[in-house]
């Protein structure tokens, strides 16, 4: 197999190597157009530097990894944008080894990113529910955005997921939500009761203004009748959590982990929860786990014998 490097000016395009590695991804492997978007970014990133360092691609050393990962270290990426470069460019060395275009198994020396996770941004419970509270009434789009944020901490429903989701996917009458979620893989999650009223109301009386005379099937729905995406999607999550008050970044993924959290610390079984977040491996979800720092103070205070 030959191999063909990038030219500078195509930087944005992947090579040929690259493009035959993510046409093996959606045909034999069946990921998610979003999940091979996300590895066409952060592969072509790669060869990019590969290209700059003039290191030949059947060469690949760990040394060539570390010196990628640095640039991406300076140039300020957080730890988790780091760590999805980091499986991205694992399964892709590996990719490249069984099919003897190199010639070592440079995968097998790269350290798994899951060592060295970070525990996850949460609110509080009364956070969470002055979150919850701080649409306006008198705001045009005050049905919208209370179903919209009832259902992301409902449900724990990735942002992609919240803003694909068809309307004939949400049952109301028997409280559950029919997702499709990573890989193609379908998943049923139940929704709660403040949710189903905030949805219902939303459904019945903002989004056939919103709708116009289009056909949009996605439920939740701009000014013009358009489905939201997640970039619109954040920035309402982000205005509402800085009237309600909240200092922390807030995003949909943080009440995505919230949900995780509050759910574990009501007792809930950790593999339940996996099903739920649609996790294919429960090590992921053993991230929240962790133990709120106020709860620790609590038992410190109450049990140390120097309080």
């Amino acid at each position: 197999m030959s191999v063909e490097t990038l030219e500078p000016e195509s930087a944005t395009l992947p090579p040929p190597l690259v493009k035959r590695y993510l046409d093996h991804l959606f045909i034999e492997c069946g990921l998610a157009g979003a999940t091979i978007t996300a590895y066409q970014y952060d592969l072509v990133e790669f060869w990019g530097d590969l290209v700059a360092m003039d290191v030949d691609p059947r060469d690949i050393s760990m040394y060539d990894v570390q010196r990628h990962l640095i640039n991406l270290s300076k140039r300020g990426l957080a730890l988790a944008s780091i760590a999805r470069h980091i499986a991205a460019i694992k399964m892709f060395l590996r990719h490249l080894y069984a099919e003897r275009v190199i010639p070592r198994d440079i995968a097998s020396l790269i350290e798994s990113s899951r060592k060295w996770q970070t525990i996850p941004v949460t609110i509080r419970t009364d956070e969470v529910r002055s979150l919850l509270e701080s649409p306006d009434p008198a705001d045009e789009f005050f049905l919208r955005d209370r179903a919209l944020l009832e259902l992301l901490y409902a449900t724990g429903l990735r942002v992609s997921e919240i803003s694909e989701l068809p309307c004939d996917q949400l049952n109301l009458e028997l409280g559950y939500v029919r997702c499709m979620g990573k890989g193609r893989k379908e998943r049923i999650v139940p929704v709660g009761c403040y949710a189903i009223d905030a949805v219902t109301e939303y459904v019945e009386e903002l989004r056939p203004r919103l709708l116009n005379a289009s056909h949009c099937t996605r439920l939740f729905l701009s000014r013009t009748g358009r489905p939201l995406d997640r970039t619109s999607i954040w920035r309402l999550v982000r205005k509402h959590a800085e009237n309600a008050g909240i200092t922390k970044t807030v995003s949909p993924h943080t009440l995505r982990h919230s949900f995780a959290t509050d759910l574990l610390a009501g007792g809930a079984d950790l593999r339940i929860v996996q099903e739920l977040l649609g996790h294919a491996d429960v090590v992921t979800t053993q991230i929240y786990t962790h133990v709120d720092p106020e709860q620790l103070k609590r038992v410190h205070r109450k049990y140390h014998p120097r309080q």
